[in-house]
């Protein structure tokens, strides 16, 4: 069983936890993932936890394929109306910020008390964010990728794949050690620096990271490795994604990163159901 330092609290994962992704932008790949005002986001994320999130994960800048970085001014723009919102009306709830920024990242632990970084560069892109999740002593999502979210998709050639991303892992989580960050949540980067093909054999081989003994997220939410398999839109993406966060669950995800959490959590619900040691066969 894994447990984080939240709210000055030990938590413990007690079974697979789902976080609700809310865009506080108008450039992610899934247009009702995206939020354009205060009232918005307060009702989707009210949505959400009556739905059954654990926790929710806020993000001001597109990490898509192609998109480009945006500056620390225009991505605090973004967020504060939102964060103000989070902190007046939920609290009692679990927040992670979606940031590759140290500054926002600080303003937004400091001033709003959000609880989580997740970092989809692991302080590649601003080395300065592992001290600030030293200083403050949340937990840290950090996610392998190569380059930059304009570049990534060109950054896919591999000596040895996956063990090229566990060994990335492993130099990473040593040397956040070394800072004194503990709290580290693994999440390989599905759609990040690989192809359609790489995706696949990652996702078949997500129980290789166990080896860490962190909690394990996954993000593969109607994401290009099932629509474009498929030759569907993200819109109709919907079953296929369902079916993989079985998979997922089954390969040792610990946390559903996803659009859709009502039908997250009831996969969450069905595989408990199954792992329920008072199932019994029953004789004729």
């Amino acid at each position: 069983m894994f447990s984080l330092k939240l709210k000055s609290e030990i938590f413990e994962f007690r079974q697979p936890l789902i976080m609700g992704i809310v865009n506080v932008n108008e450039d992610s790949f899934y247009k009702y993932s995206r939020v354009s005002s205060v009232e918005d986001a307060y009702k989707k994320i009210s949505l959400m936890f009556e739905e059954g999130a654990d926790i929710i994960d806020i993000g001001a800048m597109s990490s898509r394929p192609g998109a480009d970085l945006i500056s620390v001014k225009e991505e605090w723009k973004r967020l504060e109306p939102v964060l103000k919102i989070i902190q007046k009306k939920f609290s009692d709830k679990i927040f992670s910020l979606d940031t590759i920024n140290s500054e926002t990242a600080h303003r937004a632990i400091s001033d709003y008390g959000i609880d989580i970084i997740n970092d989809i560069s692991s302080g590649e892109i601003d080395t300065k964010i592992p001290e600030i999740v030293a200083e403050y002593s949340v937990p840290y999502i950090i996610m392998h990728m190569r380059g930059v979210p304009a570049t990534m998709n060109n950054l896919t050639q591999y000596e040895n794949f996956p063990g090229d991303i566990i060994k990335y892992f492993s130099e990473k989580i040593n040397f956040f050690h070394s800072l004194g960050i503990h709290d580290i949540i693994i999440d390989p980067g599905f759609g990040f620096s690989k192809t359609l093909d790489q995706n696949y054999i990652l996702l078949k081989n997500l129980d290789s990271f166990k080896i860490f003994e962190r909690p394990i997220l996954v993000g593969i939410s109607r994401k290009s490795m099932i629509y474009r398999f498929l030759n569907i839109t993200p819109e109709e993406s919907l079953n296929a994604t369902t079916a993989l966060h079985a998979y997922c669950l089954e390969k040792g995800a610990n946390i559903l990163r996803v659009h859709d959490v009502k039908e997250a959590q009831q996969v969450v619900e069905l595989f408990l159901k199954l792992k329920d040691n008072n199932i019994f066969l029953l004789k004729s």
